[in-house]
């Protein structure tokens, strides 16, 4: 029997393990994650997880795994891999041969220069772990300081502000959101935080990171010390590599891979958040995506791909970020846009379509209340797909539905 074995059991991994056998792969697959928990969704995190929530949310009950003859190695972590005799050693010593392998090994908080490796109040947020650990912190009368004003962070400040902590979110860059949001959005996001109450300080550099007496203080290039009873520093994350790099697998900007997710070494694939592969939409540029839905959808493909169908990476970026009760929706690539129109759609909602010198439309970004722009998001994205380039003049006129350009 052909053995298939999957390094890291997060959406990516788990998809993929699924994905194998929903496509009538009925041989052995092994999905081996480093955590103690069966695999669970990481968006909620910053939710729930950090709302108080006791149980992660799963991304398949525990039991379907053995129901669909996956065996789940939890708590196992992959130490060395030799791609020359396709072998896996673990952490306890034990050794995995396999047929083919997929590298789904995701990516780790990126620490913050000099951040203590354990402490009880300067943190970061990844795991289960983490938001239960940073649940108890985030309380009335509680101070939080937040190093990073990306998704991560301004997700974290807004379930700090429902449970009643205070706030202060540091941002190195001129403004919040700056990384892959167009600014009108990232100004409307950061006035919402401003009217919940959290301090936004941008263009600060931190010179330190110390702690003492169960408080942590940030001082900061301009002489200040800002103090707080939990920093959590979100300043991105760092694509897990070094596995596949210690393997001799070729490496850039995470594990490169090409259209069909096969990696530099025979039989070995990768997707996921710890990938760069070439995106044809753009042109073949490459790219590393950290988004639930690239590791979802690129779980699927590698599973097509380990069992031979040469499938090639097609979906047009997708992300998301909910904050109060505001979602901010972007489909698509912005870089190289020299149009930008807006639709308003009411509510406070609106979409920014982005347009390259050729008129075509490059992505989308919205922003609005509950669900407001996520029909019209989806629908940009299918225009994206397909390369069009729609009248300027219809994007912008509400009445015009987007359907209609996408049938014409």
């Amino acid at each position: 029997m052909a053995h298939y074995v999957i390094i890291g059991a997060g959406e990516c991994g788990t998809r993929a393990a699924f994905g194998l056998r929903e496509k009538g792969f009925g041989d052995e697959v092994t999905l081996i994650g480093s955590e103690p928990v069966a695999p669970y969704e990481r968006p909620p995190l910053s939710k729930a997880g950090l709302a108080g929530a006791l149980q992660p949310k799963f991304i398949a009950a525990p039991e379907r795994y053995a129901e669909s003859g996956i065996h789940l190695r939890t708590d196992a972590t992959a130490i060395n891999l030799d791609v020359r005799n396709k072998r896996v050693t673990l952490a306890d010593g034990a050794i995995i041969a396999y047929d083919k392998l997929l590298l789904a090994t995701g990516a780790r908080a990126r620490p913050f220069p000099g951040m203590p490796e354990s402490s009880a109040c300067i943190r970061s947020l990844r795991t289960h772990h983490d938001a239960m650990a940073l649940h108890h912190m985030l309380k009335p009368g509680r101070h939080i300081a937040i190093i990073g004003g990306g998704f991560i962070g301004l997700e974290v400040a807004a379930t700090a502000r429902k449970l009643g902590a205070d706030v202060t979110v540091l941002e190195g860059l001129e403004r919040i959101l700056k990384r892959g949001v167009p600014e009108v959005i990232a100004d409307a996001v950061c006035a919402r935080h401003r009217v919940e109450g959290v301090r936004i300080r941008c263009g600060v550099s931190i010179e330190s990171l110390n702690e003492a007496d169960e408080k942590a203080g940030i001082t900061l290039a301009a002489g200040d010390v800002v103090e707080a009873d939990l920093v959590l520093v979100g300043i991105g994350a760092r694509p897990n590599v070094e596995l596949a790099e210690k393997a001799g697998i070729a490496i850039e900007n995470g594990i490169a891979v090409n259209a069909h997710l096969q990696t530099s070494a025979l039989d070995v694939f990768a997707a996921g958040d710890c990938c760069s592969f070439p995106l044809d939409i753009y042109s073949g540029i490459r790219v590393r995506l950290e988004s639930w839905r690239n590791a979802q959808e690129q779980g699927n493909l590698a599973a097509a791909n380990m069992l031979g169908t040469g499938e090639a990476v097609s979906a047009v970026p997708w992300f998301w970020s909910d904050q109060y009760d505001m979602t901010l929706q972007i489909a698509g690539l912005a870089e190289g846009a020299v149009t930008h129109l807006r639709r308003d759609l009411g509510d406070g909602a609106f979409i920014l379509f982005h347009l390259d010198e050729t008129g075509r439309l490059i992505a989308a970004s919205g922003i609005g209340p509950g669900n407001a722009v996520a029909r019209d998001i989806r629908l940009a994205e299918m225009l994206i797909a397909a390369r069009a380039c729609p009248d300027p003049a219809a994007l912008t006129t509400s009445h015009v539905k987007l359907k209609s350009l996408l049938a014409a």
